[in-house]
């Protein structure tokens, strides 16, 4: 089986490149996902959250304040770098497991979708890697269409590594500025070549 993984920059494309894969029957899983699923009431990296960052942070229904979270670790390095200590580690040990899963299966093809692929080291776990990536112009103009303001933006491209280095490790580059037909057209020679 090979093993890709998929990232890129916020706002550049990963969620539609993945949804591309689902639709062929390629087995993907979304890091993002992952660590949606890790914060939910009851899960212990809640617990270790909530005791990292205090109380304000949880709802009144126990659910993570995702936003307030948000607001203090984009703010402050060593704030993102708890909480990343929490997340990180039990992300990877879910996204491998699934792997293996995939492997027993004997699907010939799996993908897993990481935002921070070259940040936490992830590449050797790859048999190749996807990075899905935009002009800055094209990536700014989401994410403010997201709702989010220009220094919400300029905090979440602080944390990620500039495009430019993703692209250049790489082995496939997704460029997501045209059209979702040439986008999808990327993709196929990708998975043709593999």
């Amino acid at each position: 089986m090979k093993v890709c993984g998929l990232t890129g920059g916020v706002g550049m494309g990963k969620s539609t490149a993945a949804g591309f894969l689902r639709a062929r029957r390629v087995p993907v899983v979304d890091t993002d996902d992952l660590a949606r699923q890790l914060v939910q009431p009851g899960q212990p990296a809640l617990a270790e959250i909530q005791a990292g960052f205090g109380n304000s942070i949880i709802a009144a229904d126990g659910q993570l304040r995702r936003e307030e979270l948000a607001q203090i670790v984009f703010a402050d390095d060593a704030a993102r770098q708890k909480l990343e200590a929490i997340l990180h580690p039990r992300i990877r040990e879910r996204w491998s497991a699934r792997i293996e899963t995939w492997r027993s299966e004997n699907h010939p093809l799996a993908v897993v979708v990481i935002p921070l692929l070259f940040e936490t080291g992830a590449e050797s776990s790859f048999n190749k890697i996807i990075c899905v990536a935009c002009s800055a112009a094209t990536q700014r103009e989401r994410l403010l269409a997201r709702g989010w303001a220009p220094r919400q933006v300029d905090q979440r491209l602080a944390a990620q590594w500039p495009v430019e280095q993703k692209i250049a490790r790489a082995d496939f580059v997704v460029w997501t500025d045209g059209t979702l037909d040439v986008h999808t057209q990327q993709l196929e020679q990708i998975m043709a070549s593999l």
